[in-house]
């Protein structure tokens, strides 16, 4: 299926007001006109800056960008921007003259008519005390400093590493705060030793969800383990009422691994980081 006009233009519609409504469960959102920068609360997690919402006046210029930035250094935040190209289609322009690099990356909706792949015994949903969360939540760290889809080198003794640095900077217990609340699901293909292989979470925000940070231990890839994850975090949102579940590709590359789920390019995910972070 390709999605009509019609569809897309309310798929993105959904979109942009879902990615201003997700920080707000754990960050404050201040205004800058045209741009709005969340800023995480005590144990939250870095946000970005983004084009407000329903805004009506000039669009943000590279000025504008600047503000966001200087507020970000002051706040020792990362000076990160998030948007949907085709929905603020002069952003990029601004924000690249105010000095930062800009990288595309395929933004892909569900097929609703899509069915859900038969369930996969290595996966499962994790509750928040689940004993394997925090490897779960390590194996994405390790997947994205080795990207790519191709079989590589990591493996269990950096899945540990990783497994000992979420336990100890609090990412642990703030996905399991997350969990508990409702906001985020967490799914995981797991080893005979019970350590994650493959991992990904998704956020539900009225009847709308991305999934997120599906990554696969690079020795374990090529195996089917990140496109039965994602099948397994699609039926959860689908049980919650989800009627929208989307994500942001890496690359034109995973992006066909997604398109075997289901899912369809809509538009262009944008995101934006000082050239010294690129």
């Amino acid at each position: 299926m390709h999605f009509s006009e019609t569809d897309t233009r309310s798929l993105l519609d959904q979109i942009e007001r879902y990615y201003d409504a997700v920080p707000r469960s754990s960050a404050r959102a201040e205004d800058f006109g045209p741009l709005t920068l969340f800023v995480p609360t005590a144990g939250s997690w870095p946000f970005y800056g983004r084009p407000a919402l329903a805004w009506q006046g000039p669009a943000a210029t590279a000025g504008d960008v600047r503000r966001v930035r200087e507020r970000q250094r002051e706040l020792g935040l990362p000076e990160t921007f998030e948007w949907v190209d085709e929905n603020a289609p002069g952003l990029r322009a601004a924000v690249e003259a105010a000095g930062l690099t800009v990288h595309a990356h395929p933004l892909m909706a569900l097929d609703p008519g899509a069915p859900t792949p038969p369930s996969d015994p290595s996966v499962r949903l994790l509750a928040a005390d689940a004993p394997e969360l925090a490897s779960a939540l390590a194996v994405p760290r390790v997947a994205f400093a080795e990207p790519g889809t191709a079989v590589g080198t990591a493996g269990a003794a950096e899945l540990a590493a990783f497994t000992a640095v979420v336990e100890r900077d609090g990412t642990v217990d703030r996905v399991a705060a997350r969990i508990r609340a409702g906001l985020t699901v967490t799914a995981a293909a797991l080893a005979a030793d019970g350590s994650a292989r493959c991992s990904g979470m998704h956020q539900p925000v009225d009847g709308v969800t991305e999934v997120v940070g599906v990554g696969t231990l690079p020795d374990a890839r090529r195996r089917g383990l990140a496109l039965a994850v994602t099948a397994c975090l699609v039926a959860d949102a689908r049980a919650r009422g989800a009627g929208t579940v989307f994500l942001s590709a890496g690359d034109e590359d995973v992006a066909r691994v997604y398109a075997r789920a289901g899912f369809r390019r809509v538009a262009t995910a944008l995101i934006a980081e000082p050239a010294e972070s690129a």
